[in-house]
């Protein structure tokens, strides 16, 4: 054999290992949500339909035939085969498809953003509400396996949920790689669990036939419409497929899902159906009843680790969604720690952390039960899904350059179907849906809050300030004393004086050798490369301008990105360089253009940002704070 031979045999090999490794991984992390959804979806969807009378063939046949197109529709065509083609430079998600929206039609879209806006906002709803549901669900087959230890379930369940949140500080990545096996031997277990029942009554694959859904539907009238919203709960946890795909790619998490996972939910969920068929008291716990007393314990505790680890899945979603946001601008500045010196996307943010475990907690002590809950679940993941849907028309339309109406058939069916899911799930809002509707609004308002308030206070500080040439210009002629070092100014307009260097002037009435007025932008593309990084403008022998660029999942740090500069002819040297930066302190005024209860959330969403020198990574000891006083 020729060295080159055994050179493209190794590298076919490790391509190959490569594949196969993140597939794992894709069954750990990508599809925890939707994997746990057998716990309940199918019982509450059947129980929903019966309406208090016992389950019949009718109802049987019809949920299974919902629930099998539901995934094929959904998560199959819309996701995995369509959405997972539009990525934001190898990214996906709700943020990164805006972005990407925004870029085909070359310019910022309001609408855009708006869809961006809502669909963020229910995806961290759901963050809440699928640890509650999920953990209460597995933990519930303990009043099956033990049913003296009914009253311990809501217990047990905050007792993981907050030993869950506790770790989230230690990092994921050992805890990760367990994620990939275990998550293998769920769906392997739910396979089994189905294969041994669809003997009880074959005919039950009778619902593969999409005849006995339509007719379901034309039938029952307004409980179909109620039943559809209960068969969404087989679905939620396909936008996560799309929000991992940079972490994975589209191609391990395409066969994972068509070879494995999809096959396995499917198997499962018809056994369900055999035994409710052959037993209808069985639908009182299909999922639990699936296997004899014996092992009810040991399923549990499978249960368990299966539900935590979707848990976890979509907790590290939010934070990577919060992130997003506030590199966006549509969030202040919240503290991020990097758990992980070698993933740069294995963040953790503490007040994220505590928020969400606060909505858990009341989540688990308001609905107690999985039942309960899950009328609160569909609402929010079904507004995310209707807003992926008419973002990704804005990117079939123009990025892949098809005409208007040929764009509009390939998404209409899958948005119809995403409104018709969201009609269903309107319908509890009573009963639980209400929760996610109100902490979106919550998530929306402050959203626009905040862009509204930046927008104003960017307003009212650039009619105070001083271009910056006429500056430069003026120095050139009078010049103050000249200190040794390099100053580094922090501001969001390059063309105005920064307020430090002004007061650096007027009250220290110094001058740097060399000054730099420093601006951070964030891209609409997931990352930046280096050569991209940095841009410098030398405008006198004792001023320049630099502009750094970083994608809206990248950490800002600016001295790195500095010593790019490097090759550009800077001399940046950390240790002989000073960081100037304002800190501004809000008061509220009766013309600032918004409402005084607006005004006050402003300012105090302004107050609780993390500082910047700690959000851009600045040494702490190379930092000089000016303070200014701004009326909004």
């Amino acid at each position: 054999m020729t060295a080159s031979a055994t050179s493209t045999e190794g590298q076919e090999t490790a391509t190959t290992s490569g594949f196969w490794g993140l597939t794992l991984g894709s069954i750990g992390v990508v599809f925890g949500d939707i994997g746990t959804s057998p716990l309940y979806a199918f019982r509450e969807a059947a129980t929903g339909a019966a309406h208090g009378q016992p389950v019949s063939r009718i109802i049987v046949l019809g949920v299974l035939s919902l629930i099998l197109w539901s995934l094929f529709i959904v998560v199959t065509a819309k996701y995995v085969l369509l959405l997972l083609r539009a990525d934001n430079n190898g990214e996906g998600g709700t943020l990164s498809l805006m972005a990407l929206g925004q870029r085909a039609l070359g310019r910022r879209s309001l609408f855009l953003m708006a869809l961006g806006v809502i669909g963020a906002s229910m995806f961290i709803g759901d963050s809440m509400i699928t640890p509650a549901i999920s953990v209460l669900s597995a933990v519930e087959g303990l009043k099956l396996a033990a049913p003296a230890l009914e009253h311990y379930v809501v217990p047990l369940t905050v007792f993981i949920l907050v030993v869950l949140f506790a770790v989230q500080s230690k990092g994921t990545a050992r805890v990760a790689t367990a994620f990939g096996p275990v998550m293998v031997l769920w769906f392997a277990s739910l396979a089994v669990m189905g294969i041994v029942h669809i003997s009880d009554d074959p005919s039950v694959l009778a619902a593969i036939n999409p005849y006995y859904a339509v007719q379901f539907l034309l039938t029952h009238g307004t409980i179909g419409l109620v039943t559809l919203g209960a068969v969404f709960l087989a679905v939620t946890g396909g936008e996560a497929l799309y929000a991992d795909l940079g972490h994975f790619g589209r191609k391990p998490i395409q066969s994972a899902w068509l070879f494995f996972v999809l096959p396995a939910l499917l198997i499962n969920y018809f056994g369900q159906g055999a035994l409710v068929l052959s037993d209808p008291a069985a639908i009182e716990n299909s999922f639990y009843r699936m296997v004899p007393e014996l092992l009810l314990l040991p399923l549990v505790v499978l249960a368990t680790a299966a539900t935590v680890i979707a848990s976890q899945a979509v907790i590290t979603g939010a934070y990577s969604l919060v992130s997003q946001a506030v590199q966006l601008g549509l969030l202040p500045r919240f503290e991020v720690r990097y758990t992980s010196e070698s993933h740069a996307g294995q963040i953790y943010l503490p007040r994220v952390n505590r928020l969400l475990l606060i909505g858990v907690m009341l989540l688990v002590l308001l609905f107690r039960t999985s039942s309960n809950l899950a009328s609160a679940y569909g609402i929010a993941v079904s507004t995310t899904m209707v807003a992926d849907g008419i973002m990704g028309f804005v990117v079939i339309w123009k990025l892949w350059n098809l005409r208007a109406a040929v764009a509009a058939a390939v998404i209409a069916p899958f948005v119809i179907v995403d409104l018709t899911f969201f009609a269903a799930n309107l319908l509890k809002l009573l009963e639980g849906a209400w929760v996610p509707l109100l902490f979106g609004a919550a998530m929306v308002v402050t959203i626009w809050t905040w862009r509204r308030g930046s927008a104003i206070l960017i307003l009212k500080t650039r009619k105070i300030e001083v271009p910056l040439d006429d500056l430069v210009a003026s120095l050139e002629k009078r010049p103050p004393h000249i200190v040794k070092g390099t100053a580094v100014f922090l501001t969001s307009d390059p063309t105005s004086v920064p307020t430090a260097l002004l007061h650096n002037l007027k009250h220290n009435k110094v001058l740097h050798e060399h000054n730099v007025i420093l601006t951070i932008e964030t891209a609409q593309t997931p990352r930046v490369d280096v050569s991209e990084r940095v841009r410098m403008e030398k405008i006198s022998e004792k001023f320049s301008k630099v502009r750094l660029r970083f994608g809206f999942m990248e950490s800002p740090n600016v001295p790195r990105a500095l010593a790019v500069a490097r090759k550009l002819g800077w001399q940046f040297d950390i240790m002989s360089t000073s960081f100037f930066v304002s800190r501004r302190s809000l008061k509220p005024s009766s013309q600032s253009g918004m409402p005084a209860w607006q005004d006050h959330l402003f300012i105090g969403l302004s107050r609780s940002a993390n500082d910047a020198t700690d959000y851009f990574q600045i040494p702490t000891g190379r930092v000089v704070e000016v303070g200014t006083q701004v009326t909004i």
